[in-house]
């Protein structure tokens, strides 16, 4: 028999085709979708009534791009010479890192940033994750964090011959093992295949992972032209710039979702939007490592579907809505260049476009998941209307404001708390994960 669940008297922010508003609104939800929506008084018989007085009700947050292990750096001290630039921050951090991971850490950060996220408003996420010398059954472990807790994941293992050819190959069938898990069991993670970046791959590799992707009928993502590195290799080995080695090896289309795409020009900019490729943009993490400013205002006049990332660093999409909503405005000396809705929209709907989603998620309406967060507005300093309600979206509210938050319409957070495991022993968890790590990163 059906469960019905009805959130009501809430400001609810549908973000479909419309932008629709509905004040004094109501969302019905049947089992795991969204059966009906209105405002006013709700007639339906349910079985348990969200009063969302004084609150905002809107799609959970997509987070395009992650790496869920990147928590376990989380204020870490590392005995290394400062990079000066962003080659330098893959080889003395992150490269170093990769290498001392282990399946434990998989599952302790998977349970760490995934309680993040969802506490923070995200719903979905997509991660890669990169550790060499733990590739066997990390999607496993990954895909037992983010379902304990009750996440909608997209998992990919990060295929690089940094090493060797053999590495890569066994990153791939890892990811072809997992497809095939997913296929015969019932849960909220699925598979992407995924690719380091060009500089670290062959041509060979490239057309393989793009080919398998597109027998596996999953999206295929890839770090692109994130830093000068990527830009400068391809036309060294190359003579092409990133985005037209992509093209010429069939790795771009409506399945490939593009990471940073910091160092396009106007050419590959046109290549991604001829092809329907997408765009995971990660501005406080290009800030981080200083590599520059993706040009999303030109990616949007050009109708390329960007969504929004946090690359593995701060897992409150909020933050990271505001880093976008002012980081164009400085790089573009243009007040005006980008608005509060176009930065929402990428957080919501056009984040799910990036993978081919937006029948499911980032919208509310009716026939689709219901992941929906609910935001207590009480912190809002002035009026809180279907006028100002985007705008406090992105300028007034973080994580912290977040009150429920539902994946598949079953309440995965409720009044700020995690509901399906103790959150000390996620807690638990992740610091002896990061102690044991950050030891052997100095040993």
């Amino acid at each position: 028999m059906a469960h019905v669940r009805v959130i009501e008297n809430g400001l609810v922010v549908t973000m479909d085709d419309e932008n629709s508003i509905l004040e004094k609104g109501y969302v019905v939800i049947n089992d795991d979708r969204i059966s009906e929506m209105g405002s006013g008084e709700c007639e339906i018989d349910a079985d348990e009534s969200i009063n969302a007085s004084g609150c905002v009700v809107m799609p959970g947050l997509v987070t395009a791009h992650t790496h869920l292990y990147g928590i376990l750096l989380r204020g870490a001290t590392l005995d290394i010479e400062p990079p000066s630039d962003f080659a330098q921050v893959l080889q003395r951090v992150w490269w170093p890192l990769d290498e001392k991971l282990t399946l434990g850490d998989a599952y302790a950060s998977g349970l760490s940033a995934s309680a993040d996220l969802l506490k923070n408003g995200s719903t979905f996420l997509a991660d890669t994750y990169s550790g060499p010398n733990s590739i066997e059954g990390s999607l496993d472990r990954i895909a037992d964090a983010t379902n304990r807790l009750g996440i909608r994941a997209l998992l990919a293992f990060e295929m690089t011959e940094r090493h060797t050819e053999e590495e890569a190959s066994r990153g791939l069938e890892e990811n072809i093992r997992f497809a095939g898990e997913c296929d015969s069991c019932q849960n909220l993670a699925s598979l992407m295949v995924s690719i380091h970046a060009s500089f670290t791959v062959s041509d060979e590799l490239i057309e393989q992972s793009a080919a398998k992707a597109e027998q596996l009928g999953v999206p295929l993502t890839i770090h692109t032209s994130e830093g000068a590195v990527d830009l400068y290799h391809n036309l060294e080995q190359y003579g092409e710039r990133t985005v037209e080695r992509l093209h010429r090896l069939g790795a771009l289309g409506e399945n490939t979702v593009l990471a940073h795409c910091v160092h396009v020009n106007d050419e590959e900019l046109n290549l991604i939007a001829k092809t329907d490729s997408r765009v995971a943009h990660n501005p406080m993490s290009n800030n981080l490592n200083a590599v520059g400013t993706a040009p999303v205002p030109e990616m949007l006049s050009r109708g390329i579907k960007v969504g929004l990332g946090n690359d593995g660093w701060i897992f409150d999409p909020f933050e990271n809505m505001r880093c976008a909503y002012t980081i164009h405005k400085l790089s573009h000396r243009n007040p005006s260049i980008i608005s509060p809705l176009q930065v929402v929209r990428m957080a919501t709907i056009d984040g799910a476009r990036c993978y081919n989603l937006e029948s499911e998620i980032g919208s509310l309406e009716a026939g689709k998941a219901a992941d929906i967060v609910v935001i207590d507005g009480g912190r809002a300093p002035t009026p809180l209307t279907s006028e100002s309600v985007i705008g406090h979206i992105v300028n007034t509210f973080s994580g912290r404001d977040v009150r429920d938050t539902m994946v598949n319409g079953e309440p995965v957070v409720r009044n700020g708390r995690l509901t399906r495991m103790d959150e000390s022993e996620v807690v638990k968890a992740s610091r002896e994960a990061a102690r044991d790590l950050w030891s052997r990163m100095s040993g």
